[in-house]
């Protein structure tokens, strides 16, 4: 085979492989990018190919050249744990987030409108709390938020030590994150109703302890975690939909091809959900329960709300490459 036969038999390949490298390195989104690794071993083949049939310095330096960006990238990509995780964290996850607004959005109404609806309608009539809640929840409630000396000894009976109520904490927030986010399998139903659901059920547990409780003991206790707990939750939501909409409007795919590649484009949102639960339960174990002066433990509170705030709506935007 000449270097013509050559070049003209592999040419379109080259040059596909060539526009998925620039894409790559100018930090855009490109749907072929799981292809890169086996375009790069066909390049390597080719180039082996070129060197061994003296095809000329001109074409083995074009494709070492393309090689060698090849390489760069999927280096990049698979290099540094920490450092992937870091770039996640700092500018994909919030990206994500702001990439499917309506989404949040929609998600974020689910979850407060039922959760100020029965907070507030315990001032009124709190039957519809008690309803919600039933006479275990109202009796557990009543342990918990009685007092803050009460709060505070009925954790260290219930839990032994800060780490078991971290264990605990997660393993209760991921079950609720995972109901959301798999509700999503019935075309978006189930994440809609577990979102009302908790909305329901939270806003019922404020509005009892405001009305019969101790409300300090709630509030402070649920004042340093809540942004990352609920907003992990509304995140979940967003990922719950999407699986949802993918099976609603496949498009021109099979539904199961389009759930696939949907699930694909989730794990953003599913990663920074998981993210978010986990601090949470970081904070719920080791400082909502600490003895500190209450105004403390809320300007810890509002100082995490509007920190999400700055971080959702500005972290990442201008950063040239994104994970």
């Amino acid at each position: 085979m000449t270097v013509g036969d050559f070049e003209s038999k592999n040419a379109e390949r080259w040059r596909e492989y060539e526009r998925l490298v620039e894409s790559l390195e100018k930090g855009k989104p490109n749907e072929h990018a799981d292809q890169l690794p086996r375009r790069f071993r066909e390049l390597c083949v080719d180039l082996s190919l070129a060197e061994c049939r003296m095809y000329g310095s001109r074409l083995t330096g074009r494709l070492n050249a393309l090689v060698i960006r090849g390489y760069e990238i999927i280096y990049r990509t698979r290099r540094g744990g920490w450092r992937a995780f870091a770039e996640f964290a700092a500018v994909g996850f919030p990206r994500a987030v702001r990439g499917d607004w309506k989404l949040f959005w929609l998600c974020s109404i689910m979850f407060w409108l039922p959760f100020f609806a029965m907070m507030l309608s315990a001032h009124h009539d709190i039957s519809w709390v008690q309803a919600a809640l039933g006479p275990e929840g109202m009796a557990s409630m009543d342990d918990m938020y009685g007092g803050r000396e009460q709060q505070i000894a009925h954790l260290r009976s219930e839990y032994g030590s800060n780490f078991m109520m971290f264990c605990f904490y997660i393993y209760n927030n991921v079950a609720i994150d995972f109901r959301i986010f798999a509700g999503g399998m019935a075309a978006g139903v189930g994440t809609l109703f577990f979102l009302l659901f908790n909305g329901v059920h939270i806003g019922a547990a404020a509005g009892y302890v405001n009305v019969a409780g101790n409300p300090e003991s709630f509030w402070t206790f649920v004042a340093g975690h809540s942004s990352f707990e609920l907003l992990g939750m509304v995140v979940a939501g967003m990922a719950g939909m999407r699986l949802g909409l993918a099976i609603l409007k496949p498009g021109r795919l099979p539904r199961v091809r389009a759930l696939a590649e949907t699930t694909k484009h989730t794990l953003p949102l599913i990663y920074g959900a998981a993210l978010l639960t986990t601090l949470a339960a970081v904070v719920e174990g080791f400082w909502s329960a600490q003895p500190v002066p209450s105004m403390l433990k809320y300007a810890v509170g509002i100082f995490f709300w509007l920190l999400h705030a700055a971080y959702f709506l500005f972290a990442g935007r201008g950063v040239k490459h994104a994970p």
